[in-house]
């Protein structure tokens, strides 16, 4: 907005009438125009607005286009709306880039840009898939920087960038950029940043802007009723504590015990599971539950009853379900707990943090006159039950992130804009918020802000604060539940961000050393990879592929009767997801709801696969066919194989055979002739892989979505890939869904393959190894797949590379994905609308259908009656009835 009481900026490309002139902001321009440099400023201050400053600056002096990365949807509109007030610049030259805009589209956008607004994954997703360079790009701002930890997309586009930039600069921007100077350094070494600019409300230039902001601490002591259900939950935790102590995996069973000790268990009956010992799989179970259950002490002590009650339905629910996991269960059938949630449902009381809210929001919009509050909740279902509680006394709305959770909708990109436009302009008192309002929102400044719980990072306690205290005096009220996990969180807090302001500080006076240490990680560092990923390749080349000979085994057994190892596997994945202490609607607020909703062409719907990562086992590639089974013998790429496990008969190549109507996706055509293209299916973007393939010299990504396979390396060759996990499942959870993709595969394809990524494929699950034999059988003998193992994601893009290679260099073969689905036979639709109803399964949909013999007669069955079919009882029967005959109430 306009700057008409103070003093503006007058610069190229700036509105003259825009921007007030601030000192500090001027100061850490002029360093980050000078270095990639990482730009520390409390929130409120204006950090955009030394990105923008630098921006201008290189597009006037250097020109080509300017790149300003975001996490968030919201975060970007704001960036874009501010950008097109301040710059000069046309403002269709300042383009925006979510998953909303067609890549198609953004491809020719960001030709003739010269502002990019973007969410990283968009950007991420366009360099996989070679819609874009950013060779031309001579500015790049990473927004709350703190982020570029791990695989999120900012270390991969700092990388990328560092590589093609012909002028790079780099700026990162963060009002708490970590936790202590060691994850400072690591979020500088990603994004390749050589500087640190700091300034803090203590900085003479910029205390002039700031305000004191208070901060109280309110006890609340819980009701007796709540700390009878808490206790009892708690000695449940104790008792399963107490039996892996017997396990030898713990020596604690204290229910309050910390999240380390869970994961140094975890670690411990994973060691068990190795070796194949059944004690792994029952502990995994055990601690399945415990995780379970701490979540319930969770709800119970910090939250709300009322939240509680939510997420003993919600277990309820899963432990009907079919196949569900002895974990869950044995938490539901578990007298202590039943006796919880039945206090649980007869308690009509508030929680103590309910009373208070009221309180401190009629004190300061009654009392005090304000005129807004902001109140943070770490749960979706606190959240809800807040609003509406609140709403019988203030003017209240929520903001929530975007994605849907069980018995609960998400909030679209517009539905977020016009609740804050709304709370802007007073249309209502008191925003209800998760952590999306957390980071950079252009959030109005308000009165009070009021933590509902505290928050354990000391980044998120800081983005929090930044929300009061810019323009006057602020205050912050942070609620703590007396004698419960919020003690914990508080002091974890306030200490991170104690020692964090301390790093910060050491940071200024330390520019000489720091500069010394970042300049040991430069830039050169991200051109170093080539070497190593040529070296692997080879290596993989060596090894070939480790295609599976164990076919001479019966396949009588390949539809698996194991279903003893579907409950360990369940359980395993429950502790590897747990985060024991946090409310499992946070984590998808806190990470998943501020960064999925922003995933590009990936589509929501496809789980990530989990890829295993650990070393495989040689043994299983004694004797077994090379990768040269996959090349032409004429070599002269005109499909003339002789390779016997075609799986077409005739032997004769889909370069002959397939129909030019079923081609969906045609690449490569255009190309040099040195590259080698892969097409990578959208839903693959959730591992590594293709951004491993796309930073490999010689290896041209290219993003479609496939109707069939997940990898496509040329017209004969398609590659489904699945990991051991993914795999077993076929076994042990009735899911048939792999035989149906590979089945489709072949019909278009004439090598399919089927790559199993992860070691212990004999020794994950307590699955006899004959099923795993008959099934890895079944594909090569009825489907004509060769089957590939790889160690770990890293083994498998090494492994594609080898594959796409001898596919297109020495047997000159071209690009080309096809094919669709198969249509489902009228029984196979049957089976799916069966198996739908109270996700009963494939299994028992099967046999209903067989007992009854129509959707119809199994829809209009009694409970007495259903059971009567094999493998359905009460609890399954009680369940079909109770969605079939219950009355609709969205």
């Amino acid at each position: 907005m306009a700057a008409t009481d103070a003093e503006t900026i007058d610069r190229p490309l700036i509105d003259a009438d825009v921007l007030q002139r601030r000192r500090y902001q001027l100061e850490l321009a002029e360093t980050a125009m000078d270095n990639h440099t990482l730009v520390c400023l409390p929130t409120g201050l204006g950090k955009t607005t030394v990105s923008l400053l630098v921006t201008a600056q290189r597009l006037h002096e250097v020109g080509g286009t300017a790149l300003l990365l975001a996490p968030t949807k919201p975060l970007v509109s704001q960036h874009a709306e501010f950008y097109r007030e301040a710059l000069t610049v046309p403002d269709e030259e300042i383009v925006v880039f979510t998953g909303e805009v067609r890549p198609d589209d953004r491809a020719e956008l960001f030709e003739d840009a010269q502002v990019v607004i973007a969410t990283p994954q968009v950007v991420e997703n366009d360099l996989v898939g070679n819609r874009i360079s950013l060779s031309e790009v001579t500015h790049v701002t990473f927004d709350e920087c703190h982020r570029a930890t791990g695989d999120y997309a900012y270390t991969y586009i700092a990388e990328r960038y560092h590589e093609q930039a012909e002028q790079p600069l780099a700026t990162g921007m963060s009002a708490s950029p970590g936790d202590d100077e060691e994850s400072i350094l690591t979020v500088c070494k990603n994004l390749g940043i050589r500087e640190v600019a700091v300034m803090t409300d203590e900085d003479a230039d910029v205390a002039e802007y700031t305000h004191r902001t208070d901060v109280d601490w309110k006890r609340v002591e819980l009701p007796e009723t709540v700390i009878e259900i808490r206790d009892a939950i708690q000695e449940v935790i104790k008792e399963r504590l107490t039996e892996l102590k017997e396990l030898g995996v713990t020596n604690k069973t204290q229910p309050d015990m910390s999240e380390r000790d869970i994961h140094e268990i975890q670690g411990k009956l994973q060691e068990l599971m190795n070796n194949d010992q059944s004690e792994g799989y029952q502990g995994m179970s055990l601690l399945a539950e415990v995780r379970k259950l701490r979540t319930a002490v969770t709800y119970a002590e910090t939250q709300s009853v009322e939240s509680l009650r939510r997420y003993f339905e919600r277990q309820r629910n899963a432990a009907r379900a079919s196949g569900s996991s002895k974990a869950s269960q044995r938490l539901v059938s578990e007298p202590k707990i039943r006796d919880a949630m039945r206090k649980a449902e007869d308690f009509e009381d508030l929680h103590p943090k309910f009373r208070q809210t009221r309180m401190l929001l009629a004190e300061t919009l009654g009392i005090e006159n304000g005129e807004r509050v902001i109140v943070f909740t770490e749960s979706r279902d606190t959240a809800e039950t807040l609003t509406d509680f609140l709403a019988g006394h203030f003017e209240t709305e929520k903001f929530v992130g975007q994605s849907d959770t069980d018995g609960s909708d998400g909030m679209t990109q517009t539905e977020q804009q016009e609740t804050l436009d709304r709370f802007r302009a007073g249309e209502f008192e008191v925003l209800v918020s998760t952590s999306v309002a957390e980071e950079g929102l252009d959030v109005p400044e308000v009165d009070l802000v009021l933590f509902y719980e505290p928050v354990p990072t000391a980044i998120r306690s800081i983005q929090r604060k930044g929300r009061t205290g810019r323009q006057t005096e602020g205050r912050v009220v942070v609620l703590i539940a007396e004698d419960t996990r919020d003690e914990a969180y508080f002091w974890k807090a306030r200490q991170d961000e104690k020692r964090m302001y301390e790093e910060l500080e050491a940071l200024k006076s330390m520019q000489g050393e720091i500069e010394a240490e970042l300049s040991q990680a430069s830039v050169s560092e991200f051109e170093t990879g080539a070497d190593d990923r040529r070296e692997s390749a080879e290596n993989a080349s060596g090894e070939a592929a480790r295609v599976e000979d164990d076919r001479r085994e019966s396949a009588e057994n390949a539809s698996g009767k194991a279903a003893s190892g579907a409950d360990d596997r369940r359980e395993s994945a429950e502790n590897a997801i747990g985060e024991a202490g946090r409310v499992e609607d946070d984590r998808r607020e806190s990470d998943a709801e501020r960064a999925s909703s922003d995933s590009g062409d990936a589509s929501p719907d496809i789980e990530a696969s989990n890829g295993d990562g650990q070393t495989g086992d040689d043994s299983e590639g004694e004797g077994q066919t090379g990768l040269d089974a996959f090349a032409d013998p004429t070599e002269s790429g005109d499909g003339a194989s002789t390779d016997t496990e075609s799986p077409d008969p005739s032997g004769s190549s889909s370069e002959t055979d397939a129909d030019p109507e079923d081609t969906v996706a045609e690449a490569g055509a255009d190309t040099d002739e040195k590259s080698v293209e892969v097409v990578v299916d959208q839903r693959e973007l959730d591992s590594t892989i293709a951004r491993d393939l796309s930073k490999r010299e010689g290896i041209e990504t290219r993003l479609e979505t496939l109707e069939v396979g997940d990898y496509v390396v040329s017209d004969r060759v398609v590659v489904e890939r699945k990991t051991v996990s993914d795999f077993l499942d076929t076994l042990t959870g009735g899911d048939r869904s792999l035989f149906e993709q590979v089945k489709d595969a072949a019909r278009y394809y004439d090598r399919p393959v089927v790559l199993i990524e992860g070691s212990g494929l004999y020794g994950e699950r307590n699955v006899h190894p004959n099923a795993i034999r008959g099934a890895l059988a079944s594909l090569a003998v009825d489907f004509g797949a060769s089957v590939v193992r790889t160690d770990d994601e890293d083994d498998t893009a090494a492994m594609l590379e080898v594959l796409a290679t001898r596919e297109q260099e020495e047997s000159d073969r071209t690009v080309s994905a096809h094919g669709e689905k198969a249509a489902k036979t009228l029984a196979e639709q049957q089976e799916y609308v069966v198996a739908s109803i109270a996700d009963v399964g494939p299994v028992t949909a099967q046999s209903l259908l067989s007992a009854f013999g129509s959707v119809e007669s199994v829809l209009t069955a009694d409970k007495e009656t259903l059971q009567e079919a094999e493998g359905v009882g009460e609890v399954t029967a009680e369940r079909i009835r109770e969605v079939v005959a219950s009355e609709y109430a969205p």
